[in-house]
C-alpha cells in the first residue's frame, strides 16, 4: 500500500503500543522516498533492509525496539548526504560491522547509540555532530582523539561503558563549543586534565565514577559558564576547592566519596558560590566547615534525574524537585556540637550528620524545621536527652540516632509513635517506647561523654552548609542529565512543530 504513495516523505508510527511493523524480504515493492521516518516502538528485530534504498532521509528514528545484532555495514552508506538525526537506542545492538574511522554522513546533527550492547572501540561521528550519544554500552579502548576534530559538537555523553586511559588532554580544542562532557562511570585514570579556556561554553561536566587522581585543575576557574561539576567516586586527592565559589553560575558541586580533605575555609566575598543549589560533600575527609549561607531565588534551566537517600532508602527522582532540601555530611571526620542556629532555615526536608564525631546535645532548635521528612544523626557521640520538642514535626517519617550516647525518655506521640526501636539502637541510656526499657526504674543512666572545649578551630561550625537555602540544598546525590531538550529544539527548527516523543523515560544527559 506505501508503495503506491509516491509523494510520501515523513512517515511516523512511532509509540502505537501493539502496532507491529512486518517487513517481508520477498517483497518487490518499492517505498517512497522518506525525509523523516519514524519506527520507535514497533517491536522490530532488525534495521529494515528497504533503508539501503534510502537516499533522501534526513531523520530516521529506531528507538526503543529489539533490534539486536551488529550494525550492518550498508547503514553507512544511507543517505549518506542528507541524514540529520540517527536515533538507535534503546536496542540489542552489539558492534558494528567494518567501522569506518569517520562516519560518513555529512550533514550530521544528532547521533544517538545510548542503551545498547555495542562492543569494540568508539566509532567517530563527522565533524557536523552536534549532540552524540553513546552511553550505557560496553564500549572499550581509549577515547580516541579524533573525536577533539568535533568542533560543531554541543554535548558529548560517553558515560557508562568501560573507557579506559586517561582523558584526552585535546578535549580542550571543544571547550569553546561544547555544553556538556559526561565521562560518567568508565574506567578512565589520572589526572583530569585542563579542560577549560578563556573562552569556554562549558555547562555541565561529569567525571564521576571513574578512577581519576590528582588535584582538580585550577584551569576550571576559566569554566565561567559552567553550572554543574560532578566529580564524585574518584580518588581526587586535594582541598576542598573554594577557588570554584568564583564561578557565576555555578548550581551543582558534586565532590563525595573521594579524598578530599582538610578544612572548608569561608568564602572571601558574599558573591562566592552564590548560585549553588545542589553540593555532596559526604564520604570524604572534611574535618571543618564554615560557609555562611547566601539566600537566593533557584531558577535552574536543567531537568536533573538523581538518586539520593532520603528517609533511610535510595530513592530515585525522574527530576530535581522544584522544592527540595536535603543537607547530607555524612562520613566525614567533622566533631563539635551542632550549633543551635541548624535550626534557622525553615525549609530542609532531609538532614542526615551520621556517621562523624559530633558531641553534646540534640540542638532544641531542629524543632523549627517544620518541613523536616527525614533526620539521621546515628553514628556520632550525641549525648543528654532527646529534646521533646522534635515530637512538633508533624511531616517526621524516618528518625535514626542510634549507636549515639543518648539517655532518658524516648518522646512519646505523634511520628514518634511510628519509629522502629532500630532508631534507637546502641544508647543504652534512652527508655520508653518503642524500647523494652521502662523510664523510670533504678538502672541508672550511664554519664554523658566529655565534650571538646568550646572555640576549639576543628569544631563543627555551622555557619555554613545552608548554601542555596530557599530553593533547596541537595547533598549526597547520584546525577543524570536529560537531553529532551536539545532534540525538541532541533526538530522544531527542521520542522515547525512538536516533536515526536523521543523516549519513554527521561534519558541521561544535559537539558540545554
Amino acid at each position: 500500500m506505501l508503495s503506491k504513495l509516491k509523494n510520501l516523505t515523513d512517515f511516523q508510527l512511532s509509540y502505537n503500543n501493539r502496532l507491529s511493523l512486518l517487513i517481508y524480504a520477498s517483497t518487490n515493492a518499492t517505498f517512497p522516498k522518506f525525509r523523516l521516518l519514524g519506527l520507535n516502538s514497533c517491536n522490530l528485530t532488525h534495521i529494515p533492509d528497504f533503508l539501503q534504498n534510502q537516499d533522501e532521509l534526513e531523520l530516521l528514528f529506531l528507538t526503543n525496539n529489539k533490534i539486536h545484532g551488529p550494525i550492518p555495514k550498508w547503514l553507512w552508506n544511507m543517505s549518506k548526504d542528507t541524514l540529520e538525526i540517527l536515533a538507535l537506542s534503546q536496542n540489542l545492538l552489539t558492534g558494528f560491522d567494518l567501522l569506518p574511522a569517520v562516519l560518513p554522513w555529512s550533514k550530521m546533527r544528532i547521533l544517538d547509540l545510548d542503551s545498547n550492547m555495542l562492543q569494540g572501540s568508539l566509532p567517530v561521528p563527522p565533524p557536523s555532530t552536534y549532540i552524540y550519544l553513546v552511553s550505557g554500552n560496553k564500549l572499550t579502548g581509549e577515547i580516541p582523539p579524533l573525536i577533539c576534530n568535533l568542533t560543531s559538537l554541543r554535548s558529548l555523553d560517553l558515560s557508562d561503558n568501560n573507557f579506559s586511559g586517561g582523558i584526552p588532554q585535546c578535549l580542550t580544542n571543544l571547550s569553546s563549543s561544547l555544553f556538556v562532557l559526561n565521562l560518567r562511570g568508565n574506567n578512565l585514570h589520572g589526572a583530569i586534565p585542563q579542560i577549560c579556556t578563556n573562552t569556554s561554553s562549558l555547562r555541565m561536566i561529569d567525571l564521576s565514577e571513574n578512577q581519576l587522581q590528582g588535584q582538580i585543575p585550577r584551569s576550571l576557574a576559566n569554566c565561567i559558564m559552567l553550572e554543574e561539576l560532578v566529580l564524585g567516586n574518584n580518588m581526587t586527592n586535594d582541598n576542598f576547592p573554594s577557588w570554584l565559589g568564583s564561578l557565576p553560575r555555578l548550581q551543582v558541586l558534586i565532590l563525595q566519596s573521594n579524598l578530599f580533605h582538610g578544612a572548608i575555609g569561608s568564602p572571601k566575598t558574599k558573591f562566592e558560590f552564590s548560585k549553588l543549589h545542589i553540593i555532596d560533600l559526604s564520604h570524604n575527609h572534611f574535618t571543618d566547615v564554615e560557609f555562611k549561607a547566601p539566600r537566593y531565588s533557584w531558577e535552574g534551566a536543567y531537568t536533573v534525574s538523581m538518586t539520593i537517600m532520603n528517609k533511610g532508602l535510595s530513592r530515585e527522582y525522574e527530576k530535581t524537585p522544584d522544592i527540595l532540601t536535603v543537607i547530607d555530611l555524612s562520613s566525614n571526620k567533622f566533631y563539635g556540637e551542632i550549633p543551635e542556629s541548624i535550626g534557622d532555615p525553615k525549609g530542609i526536608q532531609a538532614l542526615n550528620l551520621s556517621n562523624n564525631a559530633l558531641t553534646g546535645p540534640i540542638p532544641t532548635s531542629l524543632a523549627n524545621l517544620t518541613l523536616l521528612e527525614a533526620l539521621d544523626l546515628s553514628q556520632n557521640k550525641l549525648s543528654r536527652e532527646i529534646p521533646q520538642q522534635l515530637v512538633q514535626l508533624t511531616f517526621l517519617a524516618y528518625f535514626n540516632v542510634s549507636h549515639n550516647h543518648l539517655t532518658g525518655p524516648i518522646p512519646q506521640g505523634k511520628q514518634f509513635a511510628t519509629f522502629p526501636d532500630t532508631s534507637f539502637d546502641g544508647n543504652p541510656g534512652l527508655c520508653g517506647s518503642p524500647l523494652s526499657r521502662a523510664c523510670g526504674n533504678s538502672e541508672a543512666s550511664p554519664p554523658a561523654p566529655s565534650t571538646p572545649k568550646q572555640g576549639s578551630s576543628s569544631e563543627f561550625d555551622w555557619k555554613i552548609v545552608l548554601m542555596g537555602y530557599g530553593s533547596g540544598l541537595v547533598i549526597g546525590i547520584s546525577t543524570g542529565y536529560c537531553l529532551t531538550a536539545w532534540k525538541h529544539e532541533w526538530f522544531v527548527k527542521t520542522f515547525g512543530r512538536r516533536q515526536p516523543k523521543w523516549r519513554r523515560k527521561a534519558r541521561r544527559g544535559h537539558r540545554g
